[in-house]
């Protein structure tokens, strides 16, 4: 029977890139994700040509190049997104909120979302594609995207995705109605594009220009921090919306505790945290 094989990162170091990211963005890596540092981190060693990932961890010790660290937050700050995840949630903005501010902001015609933690755009122009089914040609109409992730924001600003990352959420009609084929690839339309600006963020301060909010999606994201950073996050959410905004989280996250901040309301199968 052969020996299990040995981490490729030795226990020290594995604990310096975990106080390394959590300093850098707060989320929390548990004691059990080797594996996933060691993914996520190898194509950074082999681009520097490295040998392992403990040569990686001597480097960000001793580096003065601020560019080795960011890669590797980037690294692990990647999330896994796809178009029109958790469709309720999307229905819900079709069937009552965007009705809703079409009746109450006549006057101004103006709505403003936010996609927090937007990785490679898809939940952002998912909401996009949404909106360009309403009347709203003469609305001022603007959906912020952030992620700390710049490389992500640069794949997101492209508007190009791959075969299997259309394949995941995105109804037939609307790929043929705002997207063409580009090689292998297709390609979001401009007009779409237009809808969404992307910008550098960390969660855990201000939302800065943009706001206030009506809508805020910041999914599948919580379950990486620690109770402290959770309340810094929510605070600054409710900060960055209308009294009355949306705020969408992950399937399996939750603002209970916070109900001075939010009120909890369930929409058929969507669970909105309502700005209080």
């Amino acid at each position: 029977m052969p020996a299990p094989s040995k981490p490729e990162i030795h226990e020290q170091n594995y604990r310096f890139l975990q106080q390394h990211v959590y300093a850098e963005t707060g989320i929390v890596l548990e004691n059990n994700k080797h594996y996933l540092f060691e993914s996520r981190l190898q194509p950074i060693v082999r681009r520097l040509g490295l040998a392992n990932l403990d040569e990686l961890c001597a480097l960000l010790q001793t580096s003065r190049e601020p560019d080795v660290g960011r890669q590797v937050v980037e690294a692990m700050a990647t999330n896994e997104t796809y178009f029109f995840r958790d469709p309720w949630q999307y229905e819900a903005i079709r069937a009552v909120l965007v009705p809703r501010l079409m009746s109450e902001r006549a006057a101004t015609r103006k709505m403003r979302f936010w996609s927090a933690a937007s990785s490679t755009g898809q939940e952002a122009y998912s909401l996009a594609m949404l909106l360009a089914g309403f009347p709203l040609g003469s609305w001022d109409i603007h959906i912020l995207a952030t992620d700390i992730s710049s490389q992500v924001l640069e794949r997101a600003r492209s508007g190009r995705f791959l075969q299997v990352e259309v394949n995941r959420g995105l109804p037939p009609a609307l790929l043929q109605k705002h997207f063409r084929p580009a090689d292998l690839d297709w390609q979001l339309s401009s007009e779409i594009r237009r809808m969404v600006s992307f910008r550098r963020a960390d969660l855990r301060e201000p939302a800065g220009p943009g706001g206030p909010f009506d809508l805020i999606f910041c999914r599948n994201v919580m379950i990486y921090f620690d109770a402290a950073t959770k309340k810094q996050i929510l605070r600054e959410l409710r900060r960055a919306l209308v009294p009355g905004g949306w705020l969408f989280l992950g399937a399996a996250e939750t603002a209970h505790g916070f109900e001075r901040w939010f009120e909890r309301k369930l929409i058929d199968n969507a669970t909105i945290f309502i700005a209080r």
